[in-house]
């Protein structure tokens, strides 16, 4: 469960600081339901850039966003459909996008479910405290764009191989950021800062992607809501939806899989990782590119008896299509090849998780022998806006992208994939994803042996979780409330 405990004092603190930046908070429902939002915040908003350090945008932490750089207003959920001229499967695969969220990423969503609990119910003062934001990558901006805009100080850590573009912004935004060893796979180099920050003796609030809740229930409540409602636009009568494919990461993302599996109970939930790193597929370890799905641990947060099945995505297909993508030469290899138009000009949706994401749902499809009628959802979690240099690095290395090179990836990494490196889990399958916990979060980081018993034997660990969103909003609402008689 997430802590709930009122703590007066700093309550009374948080408030009136909220009070001093004129801050409102949004609450859950009216990030499902913008049409909830008052008209005169949605006023506010059409002068606001999206990326604009202003405590209205807020408000944007949704995935309904008007799909425009500034002064947007709200819509329908933001997806794109991909062909089969594109996948080499017949079944239809939706994609939700998650660049038109404040940062360019939805990870903005996962923070505010981390933080603002901790700030209405005054367990986090932000006039004494600093927000310290553990992450691979865009958690930790999320971070420290919602702490800037909820008027908190914020310390991102991240590892020193991540690509430039996030070094750069978040220089701009939060007020310490600490590079960690390594890259993508470092995680627990990143778990150690966390420790030598919690000795440090500095009034710190450390909010950990991979075990904070909140983390899971805002994608449980808002990205599965999200999901189901572009299912119901897009599926006809004769569909069928086969189920969500998603990194696991920090276990967020994947969490709507719970909610959707709640609304189409016979769906699968399907978590991928990089071939490099097999830690769920194997119990393995390595390095891989894929920035911005983690690895060599199992998240706290991960529902694992509810995950049905593992696939291992090549990071070297990753990489090579964002090429394809995103280069003049591949853009006219795809309309030879039949893809369309509008989608050819909406591949820079996808940044490397995102085409992870992509790739995971082809052999997904290929795996059941999907037909026309069998529907899978997964997430751009960002867009190659965020990856700019690694495109420029590979231009480097390797030179002009030519006509020759487009062919050998379409007909490689898309024509060709096929369904090695996946396993349909069983319950010891399961159960064996489970137990990596132990040594992470039991040895290493400080949870109890009664708890992860918990998580798989108790009926009611995940359930009661979920049903916390109602009384948060209360809690948001009554904090606004407070705020408004200062």
């Amino acid at each position: 469960m997430i802590d709930l405990t009122i703590m007066e004092d700093r309550l009374v603190r948080a408030a009136k600081r909220t009070k001093e930046r004129g801050i409102i908070i949004p609450t859950f429902a009216q990030m499902k339901n913008p049409d909830l939002i008052p008209a005169e915040i949605k006023t506010q908003l059409k002068s606001k850039g999206l990326w604009d350090i202003d405590p209205l945008n807020l408000f944007r932490i949704s995935w309904k966003n008007e799909p425009v750089a500034s002064g947007g207003g709200f819509s329908d959920v933001n997806y794109i459909e991909l062909p089969s001229s594109l996948t080499g499967t017949k079944a239809r695969i939706i994609a939700l996008v998650g660049k038109w969220f404040p940062t360019g990423a939805h990870k903005v969503g996962a923070a505010f479910g981390c933080l603002v609990p901790r700030l209405v119910t005054g367990q986090f003062d932000p006039t004494t405290q600093k927000a310290v934001w553990p992450s691979t990558g865009n958690y930790c901006r999320g971070g420290a764009y919602d702490s800037s805009l909820l008027a908190c100080e914020s310390i991102a850590i991240l590892p020193e191989g991540m690509s430039q573009e996030r070094f750069d912004w978040l220089a701009t935004v939060a007020g310490e950021t600490i590079k960690t060893p390594g890259s993508e796979s470092n995680v627990k180099e990143i778990f150690d800062k966390c420790w030598e920050l919690r000795n440090s003796g500095e009034d710190l609030m450390i909010f950990n992607q991979f075990d904070e809740f909140g983390n899971y229930l805002w994608h449980y409540e808002i990205t599965g809501r999200a999901m189901v409602e572009v299912l119901e636009k897009v599926m006809g009568k004769n569909d069928q939806f086969r189920g969500l494919t998603s990194a696991t990461g920090s276990a967020g993302t994947i969490a709507s899989g719970d909610y959707l599996k709640q609304i189409f109970p016979s769906s699968k939930i399907v978590a991928s990782e990089a071939l490099q790193c097999p830690t769920l597929l194997l119990n393995g370890f390595g390095e891989h590119r894929i920035e911005g799905i983690g690895d060599k641990h199992v998240p706290w947060v991960h529902n694992s008896k509810n995950t049905d099945m593992v696939v291992a995505i090549d990071d070297n297909a990753v990489v090579n299509l964002s090429r394809l993508f995103n280069e003049p030469e591949g853009h006219k290899y795809l309309l030879k090849q039949g893809v369309p138009a509008e989608t050819v000009n909406n591949l820079d949706l996808m940044g490397f998780s995102g085409i992870s994401n992509v790739l995971t749902a082809i052999k997904f499809a290929k795996y059941y022998e999907m037909t026309e009628n069998d529907v899978v959802i997964t997430m751009l979690t960002d867009s190659m806006e965020l990856y700019q240099s690694r495109l420029k690095e590979m231009h480097e290395e390797f030179g002009e992208y030519d006509e020759v090179t487009a062919a050998a990836d379409f007909a490689r990494y898309l024509m060709g994939q096929n369904t090695s490196d996946m396993l349909e889990l069983r319950y010891p399958d399961r159960k064996r994803v489970h137990n990596l916990k132990y040594y992470t979060w039991v040895e290493q980081q400080g949870k109890t042996y009664e708890e992860i018993q918990a998580q798989w034997y108790q009926p009611d660990y995940w359930t009661n979780i979920q049903g916390q969103v109602e009384e948060i909003d209360e809690l948001i609402v009554a904090f606004n409330e407070r705020v408004a008689k200062l």
